[in-house]
């Protein structure tokens, strides 16, 4: 990296180059910006990181992030608690809320099961979703997990988890891509394949 000698400019280029999807380059020209960033700006961006560090956590019953004890959606009563919609990543959980068809209460499993990556089921948060199953407020569950080899293989798990308990199991149907994320979808795609669900 240019000036790679001065120290405190190249551990912030560093530390700009963990996050996903930033090479070399854009870490470089990221930790530019924040060198002619006001030392106030800079302060709070700092304080931002640091804040969001502290203060957001899993939340006790969806395992969604939050700043409270539970998020708004499982303290929502209008919410339909009989369906759970089941997701890899807290960002799906804004993706299919942007749709305004899914008046459902979610669980985030925080990624999916990939023994070749070295992600098995006991890192996941399959524990917490199965103690929600157990009482007969649950009739269906919803697999919107991506529809990659791990999120298929996910899917598949979860059921035959969930099937014995004489709870529905669907996925989400047409409209999704064989490999895709499910953010990357938009919201008209993401309505009609959760309309058109299928029993698994």
């Amino acid at each position: 990296m240019q000036n790679s000698n001065i120290a405190s400019l190249a551990r912030l280029t560093e530390q700009f180059e963990r996050l996903p999807g930033i090479g070399q380059k854009t870490a470089a020209r990221l930790a530019y910006y924040v060198l002619k960033m006001p030392e106030q700006d800079a302060e709070k961006f700092a304080a931002a990181i640091l804040d969001a560090h502290k203060s957001v956590h899993c939340c006790k019953i969806c395992c969604d992030l939050t700043d409270k004890e539970i998020c708004p959606i499982c303290a929502d009563d209008k919410r339909d608690k009989s369906i759970i919609c089941v997701v890899e990543d807290p960002r799906d959980v804004l993706v299919l809320e942007r749709t305004h068809e899914f008046n459902v209460s979610y669980h985030v499993l925080h990624g999916a099961i990939s023994p070749m990556k070295g992600i098995l089921p006991d890192m996941l948060k399959i524990k917490e979703l199965m103690a929600r199953l157990h009482d007969d407020t649950v009739k269906e569950v919803v697999m919107a997990t991506n529809t990659t080899v791990e999120g298929e293989t996910t899917a598949v798990y979860l059921s035959k988890l969930i099937k014995p308990l004489g709870i529905k199991v669907t996925r989400l149907a047409f409209g999704l891509p064989v490999g895709g994320d499910i953010q990357y979808a938009d919201e008209v795609t993401l309505a009609r394949a959760f309309l058109g669900r299928n029993e698994i």
